[in-house]
């Protein structure tokens, strides 16, 4: 247990204070419905011992204040949280960033220190696969398990805050705990009680502190508490201009609608940058998604085009017409699916412990996501090896073999789709506004649509020009679909981004960084996608029979595979989440791109991990 100091200082510890019943959300602050509850009333094991406290407040929903008036930018607070932990320089539970307004010399600099606010809706532990968050009783604690979490990182995109850190080189997620082994002992956490200028305080929430006035719930830089409900009150009454920004590299202000009235809304930082490529910057930590995603749409596709093709009259398809080409289609399809999930699985910083991934269906997209493509997988197994290998089921009574082979590509065409609909649920994030749109889902069912039947046209264009026979009815029908699915991405892509600019804040922001600083990328993704839904459908129409016809298809088909990726790779890089603001070199994605670049990565003091890929 927590060793308390004999000269402790008064201020280290939580001030006793009677909250009222609810907090500002409707929430009741008492945590339990008795103290005397058997099952909270043992206390916590910490360290291998268990407390004893002797607290009133125990089960009362504890938080943070910031008073932004007292605040010096001193960093103590991080200090004292980095020591505490024994945490590595290039990862921080509690940071102090910045935002500044005004014009030369009246300038102002407003500082902000945030860590996890253990918030009353903690949307961190919904969206935790492997269940490695828990929300106590005690204190209203979010504590995360490092050891459970096999290092998917989901949570730290659904937190609004920066809160949760995916540790890169351990491999595993972990947080402020709300030095909770101080709180059993009546101390403050390690932050609050280091703060020099009495800017961090802590302690039952709702309560003003001692030379506090305001308990509100947002600052200029800070996310809308509507999304978690965070449990931070916070209090800033030195005038400000109306306009603040970012120093850091997120195209991002916060402006108040009227001087001096409202809040701050963030809205974008604009400059007079010329398109370009950076085709370099489509790199990202999230390469294996790229290809996983891609690749399941398309493995799906492919498959609905192959077990329904038969069903509605497209005998080429059948296995009674290629019975090799289809059982090879259907290995190809199982390989492909392999590869996507190993890469997906190597993805964590744990892939060991992949399996923990069904452990919060209840609550968590990525579970239901893991589930669905995992039970998809299993039916294309078992149906491709029922095709493959008819002769291995002979022993089965008469008609089970047909029954099976019914059952699981029929299991196949329902449990495909629905995947995907659970993928593109991991995906509507409010934390990420960029994200959180319906195109997400027009983008994942166009690629199905696309990608299916662009293998269907490739594979049995060949097997049918190879046995000379007529290619038109298969090719026009899935050309066809692809012209749809094409179709359908555009149209998603065309109202995203007529959405998001017209709209503010971080989507509006991802939004101007795609039409900038990846503005020739984006512009070749479009021409690429209406270049190819255009020969598509010419070549659908007006194809001919031959070598010449499914030449063009092969180049078609060169293009909409450029563009998937090209399109998937912009998804992932240019997502700006509703973050808190950075510090000049802290927290800094454009000094971390530089400390890379330049060589200053390599010296353990910066804080910079030198890949992150």
């Amino acid at each position: 247990m927590y060793k308390v100091r004999d000269d402790e200082p008064d201020y280290a510890f939580v001030p006793e204070a009677e909250p009222p019943k609810v907090n500002r959300y409707g929430k009741s602050i008492d945590l339990v419905d008795s103290p005397d509850d058997p099952l909270v009333a043992e206390g916590l094991v910490i360290n291998g011992e268990r407390s004893k406290p002797d607290n009133s407040n125990r089960y009362k929903q504890h938080g943070f204040y910031f008073n932004a008036d007292n605040c010096i930018a001193c960093h103590a607070c991080e200090s004292a949280c980095s020591l505490k932990n024994d945490l590595p320089p290039y990862l921080a539970y509690r940071a102090v960033g910045y935002v500044e307004g005004g014009s030369y010399p009246n300038t102002v600099r407003l500082n902000i220190s945030m860590a996890c606010n253990h918030c009353d809706n903690p949307v961190c532990l919904k969206g935790c696969p492997t269940r490695a968050y828990t929300k106590f009783a005690e204190y209203g604690a979010v504590l995360q398990d490092p050891d459970i979490c096999f290092g998917c990182g989901y949570c730290t995109w659904v937190c609004p805050y920066n809160a949760p850190q995916l540790d890169l080189k351990r491999g595993h997620v972990h947080k402020c705990n709300m030095c909770i082994d101080r709180l059993e002992v009546g101390l403050k956490p390690a932050c609050a009680a280091a703060c020099l200028g009495g800017a961090l305080d802590f302690g039952v929430i709702e309560t003003t502190p001692e030379n506090r006035d305001q308990l509100e719930t947002q600052i200029p830089g800070f996310p809308t508490p509507a999304i978690t409900h965070p449990n931070i009150r916070f209090q800033q009454i030195r005038s400000l201009p109306r306009e603040m920004r970012r120093t850091d590299s997120m195209p991002l202000r916060y402006e108040q609608d009227e001087p001096g009235k409202g809040p701050y809304k963030p809205k974008v930082r604009k400059t007079d940058r010329a398109p370009e490529w950076n085709l370099r910057k489509l790199r990202s930590r999230e390469d294996p998604l790229v290809i996983f995603t891609l690749i399941s749409q398309g493995v799906i596709g492919a498959f609905l085009a192959l077990f329904l093709g038969p069903l509605f009259g497209l005998e080429a398809l059948s296995a009674e017409s290629h019975p090799l080409a289809r059982s090879l289609s259907l290995f190809v399809l199982l390989g492909l699916e392999t590869f996507a999930l190993a890469l997906s699985t190597m993805h964590l910083g744990r892939p060991h412990r992949f399996y923990r991934a069904f452990n919060n269906l209840r609550y968590s997209p990525v579970s239901r996501e893991v589930a669905g493509i995992a039970v998809f997988f299993n039916f294309l197994g078992a149906y491709t090896v029922l095709n493959a290998f008819p002769g291995l089921f002979g022993w089965l009574p008469q008609g089970w073999y047909e029954a099976l082979l019914s059952l699981t590509g029929w299991g196949g065409v329902i449990a495909g789709p629905l995947a995907i609909w659970f993928m593109h649920r991991i995906y509507r994030i409010p934390a990420r506004p960029f994200w959180n749109h319906w195109q997400v889902l027009t983008s994942f069912y166009g690629n199905m649509l696309t990608l299916g039947s662009l293998f269907v046209i490739l594979v049995y264009g060949g097997v049918l020009l190879g046995a000379s026979e007529p290619l038109a009815p298969l090719l026009n029908v899935f050309g066809g679909i692809l012209v749809a699915g094409l179709a359908l991405e555009g149209f998603g892509l065309w109202r995203h981004a007529r959405d998001m600019q017209a709209s503010e804040g971080e989507g509006a922001a991802a939004h101007y960084e795609q039409r900038t600083t990846f503005g020739k990328t984006w512009r070749l993704r479009n021409g690429l996608l209406a270049g190819a839904a255009l020969a598509a459908l010419l070549l659908a129409l007006f194809g001919g029979p031959g070598a010449v016809t499914y030449a063009a298809w092969w180049a078609v088909g060169l293009a909409v595979l450029a563009a998937a990726v090209i399109g998937r790779a912009l998804f992932y890089v240019l997502v700006i989440p509703t973050t808190m603001p950075g510090a000049f070199f802290w927290r800094n994605k454009g000094f971390q791109e530089h400390a890379r670049e330049s060589g200053l990565a390599e010296m353990p003091q910066v804080g910079v991990l030198v890949d992150t890929h």
